[in-house]
């Protein structure tokens, strides 16, 4: 037998017993008489000993050894002597005195050493991820990420879900990013679509009655990437008949609640807070918000009706807004940082940033136009100090909100005020429409088959609604430390009231049986009201881990150009392929044509 445990299973109770061991070398040690060895495998390690007292001619071959080394052993399981235990790793009590050793297999000069992987290039690491994997750490996310998904299936299973797969070829029916197209071999000049997400096969399985439905599947975009972004990532996807918003927001609480608890250990309390849409841009600048600190958004108006400050009073005269958002402690910034300081938030999209320093008194290129109450009262309003720093922008509502939203989390970073804690915040009540200047009219914020609420689906389909963007919807996203872990919302189920969105979105009855005509059929025959969710489990359990990107958490990534340095894709493919899906690529532009 090549092992009898695992490298991170032995404890005092083995002491000895003899075992069989294998794994790799990951580093050792000659002592001249002893011979040192510490062995890993995905368990753990444990410290080898190879002595001629036990074997002289195992002691000769030891000396071999090299990092990374593939090695089987067998041996007894002694106590350390006192003073040389490793109370840092779970085997620090014990090491294997070795009786026989076999090198199953020779490691060549490594690119990077295991241990120091971490200060290699990500590139690098990348390329020889399967080193890179070696790592306890990173082999520990990928173990984290199957309890979680173990347990996922184990909660939903009780709750009466049925785990059932949808389509990955499918039909291109866009929802906001570009989709990845397959070409159709058998039907030339025609593409199936890698799925952005299940979302249309979920709810015609609630209209095929399946009642309870989840998938932990893998969706695909074309779009830019990020640290949270890959083409190719993960959901848990479910959807449920005949629930409401509340239904799916309990049900997932406590999905939530108990991932944290017996995966991390983590009491999360519930039920989790919940905040509206406009709340969260008003308060936070983010449909995001962080909660692990405070630094909320105050409207200024009526302090800056006060003044005679310009810019200000002209902003307020044209319908904009002024805010401002604490700088703790920031008062000590010299002019240069400031200036550094009012470039970042240039870069946001504000014009300016105006700014008012409490030292023993107010010192600010504007304090000449406020009046010392007025001040006074923006202090009290913002909670600030003695070497605090108000910081004002003056613009557009969206803009205010966005700029100083952004500019919230760089202060919580800056300051190192951030609490080392999980914070969850549901986000309910979003817009159902936003306008896009680039399309010239109103979208769907999340998708086009949300429900609006109760109170507007009346006046929709009477024709009665003049301003879309007042339309509210039955969305909710939960946020997770600032990050947005899954969104969902209840559906339309009604044919009536699906066309009526369409068509004010500007998506004819042409247009939307050529898109979504299987969907729209299958509303006709008895949809029942459902709604669901989807987690995004990469995000989940980047956070979950405390990785800094999701491409910790994924075994075989793509970088930010989509390109997975370990096998090379995307590649070129033999000209045959191409000529048997009738596709002609142009190589100086790389430009694709369909004959």
């Amino acid at each position: 037998m090549f092992r009898t445990k695992g490298c991170g299973e032995l404890t005092s109770d083995d002491i000895g017993k003899d075992v069989n061991l294998s794994g790799w070398v990951f580093r050792s040690r000659d002592h001249g008489g002893l011979i040192f060895a510490d062995l890993r495998d995905r368990g753990g390690i444990v410290q080898l000993v190879f002595s001629t007292d036990v074997s002289a001619e195992t002691h000769v071959s030891a000396h071999q050894l090299r990092g990374e080394y593939v090695i089987s052993v067998t041996g007894e399981v002694r106590k350390r002597p006192e003073g040389t235990e490793n109370p840092d790793i779970p085997t620090g009590q014990v090491e294997i005195y070795v009786k026989t050793l076999n090198i199953l297999n020779r490691c060549e000069p490594l690119p990077f050493t295991i241990d120091e992987a971490k200060e290699a290039s990500e590139s690098l690491r990348l390329r020889y991820r399967y080193l890179d994997l070696r790592r306890p750490e990173m082999m520990g996310n990928l173990i984290t990420r199957h309890k979680a998904c173990k347990l996922i299936r184990d909660y939903l299973d009780v709750q009466g879900f049925l785990e059932i797969e949808t389509p990955v070829l499918t039909k291109s029916t866009p929802e906001g990013a570009r989709d990845y197209l397959v070409p159709s071999r058998t039907n030339p000049g025609a593409f199936f679509a890698l799925p952005q997400s299940p979302q249309l096969f979920k709810q015609i399985l609630m209209i095929a009655g399946a009642d309870r439905y989840f998938q932990i599947v893998k969706c695909f975009r074309d779009e830019d990437l990020r640290a949270d972004r890959q083409p190719e990532f993960t959901q848990v996807d479910l959807e449920m008949s005949f629930v409401e918003a509340d239904d799916v927001m309990i049900l997932v609480e406590g999905l939530l609640k108990r991932l944290f608890k017996e995966v991390n250990g983590e009491d999360i309390a519930t039920p989790i807070e919940r905040m509206t849409y406009d709340y969260a841009m008003e308060t936070y600048g983010s449909d995001k918000p962080d909660l692990r600190f405070g630094l909320p958004l105050v409207d200024m108006a009526p302090e800056a009706l006060q003044s005679n400050f310009k810019v200000f009073l002209d902003v307020l005269s044209s319908g904009g807004k002024v805010k401002a958002i604490l700088g703790k402690g920031m008062a000590g910034l010299s002019r240069k940082e400031v200036d550094v300081l009012t470039s970042e938030v240039q870069s946001y999209g504000a014009k300016g940033l105006a700014w008012i320093k409490i030292k023993d008194g107010f010192e600010s290129p504007i304090a000449k136009f406020f009046k010392e109450d007025t001040m006074r009262s923006m202090t009290e309003k913002l909670q600030a100090a003695q070497g605090d720093m108000m910081l004002f922008v003056a613009d557009s509502g969206k803009t205010v909100n966005d700029v100083l939203g952004r500019l919230r989390i760089e202060i919580a970073k800056r300051t190192n005020i951030i609490e080392n804690k999980n914070s969850f915040v549901w986000i309910t009540d979003f817009p159902l429409f936003e306008y896009d200047s680039e399309e010239n009219r109103f979208v769907a914020i999340h998708h086009p088959f949300t429900s609006p609420t109760d109170a507007d689906i009346e006046a929709i389909l009477s024709g009665s609604v003049t301003n879309l963007s007042s339309i509210k919807s039955k969305a909710y996203d939960i946020v997770l430390n600032g990050s947005e872990i899954g969104g969902g919302s209840v559906r339309i189920h009604s044919p009536a009231l699906q066309k009526k969105i369409f068509e004010m979105i500007g998506i004819g009855a042409e247009e939307a049986a050529e898109r979504f005509g299987f969907l729209l059929d299958a509303l006709k025959y008895g949809a029942p009201p459902h709604g669901g969710l989807a987690l995004g489990l990469d995000r989940l359990i980047m956070i979950m881990v405390g990785a800094a990107s999701i491409r910790d958490v994924i075994a075989f990534p793509k970088t930010q150009k989509a390109v997975c340095p370990l096998s090379g894709a995307p590649s070129d493919v033999d000209k045959k392929q191409l000529r048997d899906l009738y596709i002609k690529v142009n190589i100086p532009e790389k430009v694709v044509e369909v004959k």
